[in-house]
C-alpha cells in the first residue's frame, strides 16, 4: 500500500533577491490505512498543521535560491512533525528569468540524511526563442517562435542552479541555429544543457544526469496548437563531451571571441597555425616547460570572420596587418585562456617588441560570455598603461578599433556589449562615422595556399599549414566602408579560365583532354590575363556521362602536376605558368584532396558540398557536406560554393519564395554556406566564395534576374547568410544566352556555344558592374578587355 499526503501549490510571497510569489508543494509518504479504517485524524498526518508550519515560517526569511527555500522547508517540517520520515518538495518560481514562463526545483528529502541519494529535478517551462527552423522554403527566410519545456534530473550540485544563466545561454545559442528539423534542434539544446550544467564533483554521478526536452513549434500545423518533439538524453549520449575526474574543474562550455593579427612573415599561415594550435589546449598547457599539468581542456573554433588587410594603428611605421577574429567554445576560464594564447604566440614565433609593434601573431581575448573582468589590483585600474600579463574583458580598446569591430560584426553583429550596452553593429557604425577620407580603408582579402606541401615538421603534431602562394584584395561590398577619395588598393575583377579535361563538356569537350593541349591552353590563358585556371574532369551539363572517382582523378591530377612542374611554357618571360593559381572543379572529397595535394589552390564545387543528388537536402546530402567540409578545412584552401538544385536542367520553380529566384538563391545557398562556415570543424569564412549558379536550375528570365541583381544576393540585409561574401559569376557561353539571342526579334538566331562571345561579353560587363570578385570564362583575351573597361568604369 502506497499513500501520499499532499499540500498542493501553496502560494507564498518570499524574498529570493526580491520578494516574489512562489508555489510550494509537499508530498509526504505516510500510511493512511488506520486513519481510513477508524476515520480518526490522529492516526494520520495533520496537513493543516503542516500547512501552518510552512506558510507562517517560510516568508519570514530571505533566500539566495530556490534550493535554499527547500532546505529551510525541510528543516521546519522535520523539526516539527515527527511522523514525517521522507518527503518530496517542489517549489515553482512564478516570476521567472527573462524568456521563461516559470522555473522550478524539486528534491526528495529523508530525515536520516536530509538529502536522499536520488536525482534532484530542475525545470524551465516555456522557454521562448526565435530561430530558423523547418524544411519548407518559406521557413528558411525568417525566424519563427519555438518554445521548450526542460527537465533536468541531476545529483545535488555545489551552489545554486544557474536558471537565469542557462535560459540566456540557450536563448543566445538557439538564435544562431538554422536546423531543418525540430529533432535536431532539441538534441542540440540537450547537449548544450548537459555541457552548461556539468558542475558535479564525481564522474560516476555525472553520467546519471538526464535532460528531457519538449520542443514545440506552434506555427507548424494550421489546425493544431503545436508540433512537438520530446527527447531524453544523458551525457553518455554525447561522447564528445569530455568527462573530467578533477573535482576542481568545471567543464561548463563558455563562448569567447578572439582577435588575431599578423604583420610579419607569412601572415595568413601564421594565423591559420595559431587557430589550429588553439584547438590543442591539452598539448600546449601540459608542456612541462610551462609548468602546467595536463588537464581535459576543450577549445573549439566555431565561427570565423572574413580576413582583412589593415593599416597599422598607433605605431604606423610597420607592415600592413592581416586581421580577423574567431568565436570559440571552451571549458577554459579567462585566465587560463589568456595563458594559452600567450603560449601560441610564442610557438608561432612572436618575440618581444615595442608595444603595438610588428608581430608574427597577436591574439587577444575580446569577449568571454557576458563577463566583465579586470585581473589588475584595484589601484591599477585608472588607465590602460599596466596591462602586461593582465586581462581586461571586454577588451578595453575594442570600441575604438575598426579592425576589431568589423570582424566581430561579421559573426555577431547583434551581440550587446556588456559595458557600453550597444550592439557590435552600433559600435562599428560609431567608429565609421568618425572617420575621414584620409583614413586608410580596411580591405577584405583572400589568401591562397601553396601546394604541393614542403615536408616540414608541425608543432605539437597539428596538421600541416600550407604556406601562402598569394592573396587577393577583394572588391568592396555593401558592408564595406568605401572611402570618398581614391583608394590606393584597388580591387580588380579576377578571371577564371575554364579548362575542361572532359570529352563531353557542353562548350569545349575534348579540346584540351591531352596534357600538351591543356598546357598550351594554360599558357595562352595566363598571357591573356587569367588569374586562375579551373580544371574539371566531370561535365555537369544535363545528360553527361557518369565518371568514376578514379577516372576523374586520372583526368585532373596529371594536368595539375604538369602545370606545377612548369610544363606550360609561356612565350613572355614575366609569366611563370607553374605559379598560376589552379582550382579543381569537383564535388567529390577524394578528387578534391588528390588535386590539392598535387598542386591545386582552390576547390570549385557546383553543388556547394552537398553532392550531385542534393535537392532537396536530406541526410545523405548533409553527410556529403560533412566530408567535403572536413577535406577543405584540413587542406586550408579557398572554396567556391555554387547554388544548384541537382541536375542543371531541372527544378526551376521558385514560386515558393516571396522574392522568387533571388530569395531562392539567397536562402538555399545561404543555408549551405552557414553549415560550412559555422560549428566545430568549419571552413574559415575568409576562404569562401559564393556562386549564384547562373545557368543551373533556373529559367532564362531567372538567370537574367540573378545577373541583373547579383549584388543584392550578398548585400547586408536581415537574415542573409550570404552577406559580405565575394562572388564568382559564370555565364560564359551558356544556353540561356543562346535563348536570349534566339528570341531577339527579327534578328534572332540559333547559336552554338562558341558563337556566344558577344553575348558573354555583355554578361561579364554586368557581373563587373554588380561587384563580382571573379568571372569564369572560356575566351580569356576577349573577356579580359571587357573586364579592363568594366573595372575602369565601376571599380
Amino acid at each position: 500500500m502506497s499513500d501520499t499526503i499532499i499540500i498542493n501549490n501553496l502560494l507564498l510571497l518570499v524574498s529570493i533577491s526580491v520578494q516574489q510569489p512562489i508555489r510550494l508543494s509537499i508530498y509526504v509518504h505516510h500510511s493512511t490505512a488506520i486513519a481510513a479504517h477508524t476515520d480518526d485524524l490522529s492516526y494520520s498526518l495533520n496537513y493543516a498543521a503542516l500547512y501552518d508550519t510552512v506558510s507562517k515560517s517560510l516568508p519570514a526569511r530571505s533566500y539566495a535560491s530556490l534550493e535554499s527555500v527547500v532546505d529551510e522547508a525541510t528543516s521546519l517540517v522535520f523539526s516539527r512533525h515527527a511522523l514525517v520520515k521522507e518527503m518530496r518538495i517542489r517549489i515553482e518560481q512564478i516570476k521567472a528569468p527573462m524568456y521563461v514562463q516559470s522555473i522550478a526545483f524539486e528534491s526528495m528529502r529523508t530525515r536520516a540524511s536530509d538529502v536522499l541519494d536520488s536525482l534532484d529535478v530542475y525545470e524551465l517551462k516555456q522557454l521562448r526563442c526565435d530561430t530558423i527552423i523547418g524544411v519548407e522554403p518559406h521557413e528558411r527566410i525568417q525566424r519563427q517562435p519555438v518554445s521548450f519545456d526542460i527537465t533536468l534530473h541531476s545529483r545535488s550540485r555545489q551552489g545554486p542552479f544557474d536558471f537565469k544563466g542557462l535560459a540566456q545561454s540557450i536563448h543566445h545559442h538557439v538564435a544562431d541555429t538554422s536546423f531543418l528539423t525540430l529533432e535536431a534542434l532539441a538534441s542540440f539544446i540537450a547537449q548544450h544543457i548537459l555541457r552548461y550544467t556539468d558542475q558535479v564533483t564525481k564522474e560516476n554521478t555525472r553520467e546519471l544526469d538526464t535532460v528531457t526536452i519538449r520542443a514545440s513549434k506552434p506555427h507548424a500545423l494550421p489546425l493544431a496548437e503545436a508540433a512537438q518533439v520530446e527527447i531524453t538524453r544523458r551525457i553518455t549520449d554525447y561522447p564528445d563531451i569530455t568527462i573530467s575526474s578533477n573535482e576542481h574543474i568545471s567543464s561548463k562550455i563558455h563562448t569567447a571571441a578572439i582577435a588575431l593579427g599578423s604583420n610579419l612573415g607569412d601572415r595568413f599561415a601564421n594565423i591559420e597555425r595559431a587557430l589550429r594550435l588553439l584547438e590543442c589546449p591539452d598539448l600546449l598547457l601540459s608542456d612541462p616547460t610551462n609548468g602546467t599539468p595536463k588537464g581535459t581542456d576543450e577549445v573549439h573554433v566555431v565561427d570565423t570572420s572574413f580576413m582583412y588587410e589593415t593599416a597599422p594603428m598607433y605605431v604606423t611605421d610597420q607592415p600592413r596587418f592581416a586581421n580577423c577574429a574567431c568565436l570559440i567554445e571552451t571549458t577554459l576560464d579567462p585566465r587560463t585562456l589568456l595563458s594559452l594564447l600567450k603560449i601560441i604566440e610564442r610557438t608561432v614565433g612572436r618575440v618581444p617588441s615595442i608595444r603595438n609593434g610588428p608581430r608574427a601573431v597577436d591574439l587577444d581575448v575580446l569577449l568571454y560570455d557576458k563577463t566583465c573582468l579586470d585581473t589588475r589590483a584595484e589601484g591599477n585600474r585608472k588607465d590602460l598603461e599596466n596591462l602586461e600579463g593582465e586581462l581586461v574583458v571586454p577588451h578595453p580598446r575594442m570600441a575604438e578599433r575598426e579592425f576589431v569591430l568589423r570582424p566581430l560584426a561579421d559573426m555577431i553583429p547583434d551581440y550587446v556589449h556588456p559595458v557600453y550596452q550597444k550592439s557590435i553593429r552600433e559600435l562599428l557604425a560609431n567608429v565609421l562615422s568618425a572617420m575621414t577620407s584620409d583614413d586608410a580603408p580596411m580591405m577584405k582579402v583572400m589568401p591562397f595556399p601553396q601546394y604541393p606541401l614542403p615536408s616540414s615538421p608541425t608543432p605539437y603534431g597539428t596538421s600541416p599549414v600550407p604556406p601562402t602562394a598569394t592573396h587577393w584584395v577583394l572588391p568592396f561590398t555593401p558592408s564595406s566602408r568605401t572611402p570618398t577619395g581614391e583608394t590606393p588598393l584597388r580591387a580588380q575583377t579576377r578571371i577564371m579560365a575554364t579548362l575542361n579535361i572532359t570529352p563531353d563538356s557542353f562548350s569545349d569537350g575534348a579540346l584540351h583532354s591531352s596534357i600538351p593541349d591543356a598546357l598550351a591552353y594554360v599558357s595562352s590563358a595566363m598571357e591573356a590575363g587569367a588569374d586562375m585556371i579551373d580544371v574539371g574532369g566531370y561535365s555537369t551539363r544535363p545528360g553527361a556521362a557518369f565518371v568514376s572517382v578514379e577516372e576523374e582523378v586520372r583526368r585532373v591530377v596529371p594536368v595539375i602536376r604538369a602545370i606545377r612542374a612548369g610544363g606550360a611554357e609561356s612565350k613572355a618571360a614575366e609569366f611563370d605558368a607553374s605559379k598560376v593559381l589552379v582550382s579543381v572543379d569537383t564535388f567529390r572529397p577524394e578528387v578534391a584532396r588528390a588535386a590539392v595535394l598535387a598542386g591545386a589552390n582552390c576547390i570549385n564545387d557546383v553543388y556547394a558540398f552537398t553532392g550531385a543528388d542534393s535537392y532537396p537536402l536530406d541526410s545523405a546530402s548533409l553527410e556529403h557536406l560533412a566530408k567535403m567540409k572536413n577535406t577543405a578545412r584540413d587542406l586550408g584552401v579557398p572554396v567556391i560554393l555554387m547554388h544548384s538544385r541537382g541536375d542543371a536542367g531541372s527544378n526551376k520553380d521558385y514560386s515558393a519564395f516571396p522574392g522568387g529566384v533571388l530569395d531562392g538563391v539567397r536562402v538555399e545557398l545561404g543555408v549551405k554556406i552557414d553549415r560550412v562556415v559555422r560549428g566545430r570543424g568549419a571552413v574559415r569564412r575568409w576562404l569562401v566564395i559564393v556562386d549564384p549558379g547562373v545557368g543551373f536550375s533556373k529559367s532564362v528570365d531567372d538567370n537574367l534576374a540573378v545577373l541583373r541583381h547579383a549584388s543584392s544576393l550578398t548585400g547586408v540585409q536581415e537574415e542573409n547568410f550570404l552577406a559580405g561574401y565575394p562572388m564568382l559569376i559564370g555565364a560564359s557561353r551558356k544556353s540561356f544566352l543562346g535563348a536570349v539571342l534566339e528570341r531577339a526579334g527579327p534578328g534572332g538566331r540559333k547559336t552554338q556555344p562558341r558563337e556566344r562571345g558577344w553575348a558573354t561579353a555583355a554578361a561579364v560587363a554586368c557581373a563587373v558592374q554588380q561587384g563580382a570578385a571573379m568571372v569564369r570564362v572560356h575566351d580569356v583575351q576577349e573577356m579580359a578587355d571587357v573586364i579592363a573597361v568594366g573595372d575602369a568604369l565601376w571599380r
